[in-house]
C-alpha cells in the first residue's frame, strides 16, 4: 500500500481564550494581554518548514482545521497570513475544507468577512447551550443572544456551512431541559451540529468540584431524544456525535475516523503521519509542547516537538477502531489492512467476542458497532486492547 491511499488534513491550534471553561480539558490558556499574533503565524509557518524538512508530503490536503482555544481572538488578517503560507507550501485541494472554530463571545460581521475572505469556508460556534443558566455554570462568556446574533453575522458575511457545538446531560438538566436547548439550536438551522454528552475530565475544574450531573439513564434519554428530535429535522448521525444535513459531514473529522493522516502545528497540537520506510509500513504520531511560550521559543525546530513515537503492531487495532467503531456505517475490512498495515485476522480474537456479547454486527467486509455497542463502546473498545 502506498501513502497516497489515505488522506491529508492540517490541523492548527490556537492556544488562547478569554477565560478557561470549568469542563475544558484542552490546550488552552487564559490570555493576559494582546494576542501574540504576528509571532505565532511566524511560529506555525516555521513549524510547518521544519516538518516538510524531516518528511516532504506529496499528497494533497483535503481539510484544514483551526481549533482551539479560540481562533476567533485572532484577526482576518491573521488566519489569512496562516492559510496563504499553507497555500504556498502544500498543495490544497480544490474545494478544500477550511473550518475555523469561533466563540459567539468574540466575533462579530466584520470578522466573519474577514475570515471568509481569507479563505474560511466553514464555521463551528461553540454554542454549547442556549439557557443562560447553563452557560453560567459552564463559564461561557456568551449569552443566548450572542448566539443568535453570530449565526445571523455568519450567513451575512456568506458562510453556507455553520456547526453548532451542544452539549447535553448538564449540571442538573432535566429531559425537558435537554430538548428545549436542542429546539432552540435547531431553529438556527445550522449544516451540522456536533451534539455531545458533558464528561468531567482530569485535570479541569469541575474534575475537582464536580457538579450534579444527570445519572447514567437520565443522560440515555436525554441522548435517545435528541437522536430522535434530530433524525425528524433531517440531520443523519454519522458518528456518535455528529449530525449533518445531506452533503454537509464534516471532511475534517472524517480524516481523523478513518485513520487518515494530519499535520498538527501549533502549541500542544498532535499529528499523524504514515509512511513506508525500507519496505516497513510505519505509522507515527508527533505532539508539540503545550505551553505557548516555550511554543513560540521552539517552533521551527525538533524542539518544539515534546512527543514522536511510532504505534507498535499490536497497539494498531485499538488506535484504528478507538475511532473507526464510532462511525455508524462502521469500517471495511480491506481498509483497515491498508491502514494498519495488519491482516484482518489481527482483529478477529477481538470480533469473535463482541459479536457474542453482540457489541458488533458484520455484514460481508462491513464492521460496525450494533446499537447496544455504541452504547457501550469502551467495554467494546478494551476487547482490542
Amino acid at each position: 500500500m502506498a501513502p497516497a491511499v489515505l488522506p491529508l488534513a492540517v490541523y492548527l491550534h490556537f492556544p488562547w481564550c478569554v477565560r478557561k471553561c470549568p469542563y475544558c480539558d484542552f490546550n488552552s490558556h487564559a490570555l493576559r494581554g494582546e494576542v501574540p499574533e504576528a509571532d505565532y503565524v511566524a511560529a506555525l509557518l516555521r513549524d510547518l518548514d521544519h516538518e516538510l524538512a524531516q518528511r516532504p508530503e506529496p499528497r494533497e490536503v483535503v481539510s484544514v482545521f483551526l481549533g482551539g482555544g479560540t481562533p476567533s481572538l485572532f484577526s482576518g488578517a491573521a488566519i489569512g497570513a496562516v492559510l496563504e503560507g499553507l497555500s504556498q507550501r502544500l498543495r490544497l485541494v480544490s474545494e478544500v475544507e477550511i473550518t475555523l472554530e469561533a466563540n459567539p463571545g468574540t466575533t462579530d460581521e466584520g470578522h466573519f468577512r474577514d475570515y471568509r475572505a481569507a479563505g474560511v469556508n466553514r464555521l463551528s460556534l461553540g454554542v454549547q447551550s442556549l439557557d443562560g443558566e447553563q452557560l453560567r455554570k459552564l463559564g461561557r462568556i456568551h449569552d443566548a443572544a450572542a448566539v443568535g446574533r453570530a449565526v445571523r453575522a455568519a450567513r451575512a458575511a456568506g458562510f453556507e456551512r455553520l456547526n453548532l457545538d451542544l452539549m447535553f446531560a448538564l449540571p442538573g438538566q432535566t429531559l425537558a431541559a435537554a430538548e428545549a436547548d436542542l429546539a432552540a439550536a435547531l431553529a438556527f438551522e445550522p449544516e451540522h451540529l456536533s451534539y455531545y454528552q458533558l464528561t468531567l475530565e482530569p485535570n479541569t475544574e469541575f474534575a475537582a468540584r464536580p457538579p450534579l450531573l444527570p445519572d447514567d439513564d437520565s443522560a440515555w434519554a436525554i441522548q435517545e431524544a435528541g437522536q430522535a428530535r434530530l433524525a425528524a429535522a433531517g440531520y443523519a448521525q454519522y458518528e456518535v456525535s455528529a449530525y449533518a444535513r445531506p452533503g454537509q459531514r464534516c471532511r475534517h473529522n472524517q480524516v481523523y475516523w478513518t485513520f487518515g493522516d494530519y499535520l498538527g502545528l501549533g502549541a500542544g497540537a498532535h499529528g499523524k503521519r504514515s509512511f513506508w520506510r525500507e519496505g516497513e509500513w510505519v505509522i507515527e504520531r508527533r505532539a508539540r509542547h503545550k505551553h505557548p511560550r516555550g511554543y513560540l521559543g521552539a517552533a521551527g525546530s525538533e524542539a518544539a516537538v515534546q512527543e514522536s513515537r511510532e504505534i507498535p503492531a499490536a497497539e494498531r487495532p485499538f488506535e484504528y477502531l478507538m475511532n473507526a467503531l464510532r462511525l455508524h456505517e462502521g469500517f471495511d475490512l480491506a481498509h483497515y489492512e491498508a491502514a494498519t498495515g495488519l491482516p484482518r485476522a489481527s482483529l478477529a480474537p477481538g470480533l469473535a467476542a463482541a459479536g457474542q456479547q453482540g457489541l458488533v454486527e458484520i455484514v460481508g467486509e462491513q464492521v460496525r458497532a450494533s446499537l447496544r455497542g455504541r452504547q457501550y463502546l469502551n467495554a467494546l473498545l478494551r476487547l482490542f486492547l
